[in-house]
């Protein structure tokens, strides 16, 4: 009676935990823009003065800055992602204007150090005195004073232009900007003849040690080249949530269908650990942050067919064992044993497969392999351990010592 309690109890909490946080997760996923309409272009990166190359620093703060740009603009949902040596990815989904959008991207990231220097008294840092591309490519660097303190040391390529500006600027504020933003606004303490400087007041190495990779990208801007670009009406990515949907539905009451009329018990239960499968995957994906697409919905449709399969192995390894004429709990402990090896032996090539997609693949791709490795996470416990304590309670129970109840008809079962 405690064990016919607890699986109660069990599959009651499950439901009531499932049903009070699902509409909240659901309208909290991320989605595509596949599935929502938007944009999805991929640039390459090359030095704006002709000469120089893309770095990796330079390249992932390029990134950084067009997710800025996006975020600042709060024109939609964006996924900005550096690839290979000279490329980036962006996917903006729920965009209003595509075009506008796509030149706001296009411009590089401007770095320049601003004065107010001859400016009205409201008109602030109006006055530009160096551009980025004026400073010594990589020569921005953290340094230490004799406190520890953390200070940016920066390289200029013409020493007498920047004697001028620190004569005349002795002081007074020397603000420095990336695009319209202002980063730092240092005071000038004296006139710089070797055209080297250093910058104090960051609180942090890390604070530092961004400003100067922010100068370093400003000393080598890149230019950015449509390379390939895709574009999703938000009616057709709409569409393509609902049929996505729909086939999911049918194709899982269809999966508890057939489950339920081979399995009997079994698939009764496996269906009802499909259900906490589906509900952690999505709570998995909220509390990633990800952002889930159609090739990630194939990943998740792929891993209920691989959840699907361990229920059915198990299944039939249980089957197997009450055929040879062993009671109900004898059946359940050996088919349970039998069929784990083999279902891990499974799931450790699925592992390695969505490992190779992840760390090989870019894009959709890499997306695809972390719903897959999700999914198999969420698979190992929900339909491995979870129906195995779940059957466990119910033949411990007394009351499913039926060979019926398990799809296995009398006849079949062999004298010993």
């Amino acid at each position: 009676m405690n064990r016919m309690l607890a699986f109660v109890l069990v599959v009651l909490v499950s439901f009531g935990v499932i049903a009070a946080t699902s509409p909240y997760l659901l309208d909290k996923t991320k989605l595509g823009l596949d599935l929502q309409g938007g944009f999805e272009i991929l640039y390459e990166a090359s030095p704006l003065s002709g000469s120089g190359e893309v770095t990796k620093d330079s390249l992932n703060k390029t990134a950084e800055s067009i997710k800025k740009r996006i975020d600042a603009r709060g024109v939609g949902e964006s996924e900005v992602t550096p690839e290979g040596k000279n490329r980036i990815r962006v996917k903006i989904a729920g965009v209003a204007d595509e075009t506008e959008v796509r030149k706001m991207l296009q411009k590089p990231a401007v770095l320049t150090f601003r004065s107010a220097d001859g400016c009205a008294a409201d008109a602030g840092y109006c006055k530009t005195e160096l551009q980025g591309s004026e400073f010594k490519e990589g020569a921005a660097k953290v340094v230490y004073d004799q406190l520890r303190n953390p200070l940016v040391e920066i390289q200029v390529k013409d020493k007498k232009k920047f004697e001028e500006i620190s004569s005349r600027l002795t002081g007074k504020n020397l603000a420095i900007y990336l695009d319209e933003d202002m980063l730092s606004d240092p005071v000038v303490q004296g006139t710089f003849t070797d055209g080297t400087a250093t910058i104090s007041g960051q609180p942090t190495p890390a604070d530092a040690k961004a400003l100067a990779d922010t100068i370093n990208l400003g000393a080598l801007p890149l230019k950015l080249t449509e390379k390939y670009t895709q574009s999703v009406g938000a009616t057709l990515g709409k569409k393509s949530l609902e049929e996505t949907l729909l086939a999911g539905i049918i194709a899982s009451v269809a999966i508890f269908v057939f489950m339920v009329v081979f399995y009997r018990l079994p698939g009764v239960i496996a269906g009802f650990c499909l259900l906490v499968f589906v509900w952690l995957l999505i709570a998995v994906f909220w509390l990633m942050g990800a952002t889930l697409t159609l090739p990630g919905i194939a990943a998740f449709v792929l891993g209920i067919g691989i959840a699907v399969d361990s229920n059915i192995i198990t299944a039939e390894r249980i089957k197997d064992e009450i055929r040879t004429g062993k009671s109900i709990a004898s059946s359940l402990r050996s088919g349970n044993k039998n069929s784990f090896r083999t279902i891990i032996d499974a799931h450790i090539t699925n592992i390695i497969a969505g490992a190779v997609l992840y760390f090989i693949g870019q894009g959709s791709v890499k997306g695809f392999a972390v719903v897959l490795l999700a999914s198999i996470i969420c698979n190992i416990a929900t339909n491995i351990f979870l129906p195995r304590y779940l059957m466990h309670l119910l033949v411990k129970s007394g009351k499913f010592n039926k060979v019926g109840y398990y799809g296995v008809k009398e006849s079949e079962i062999r004298a010993l």
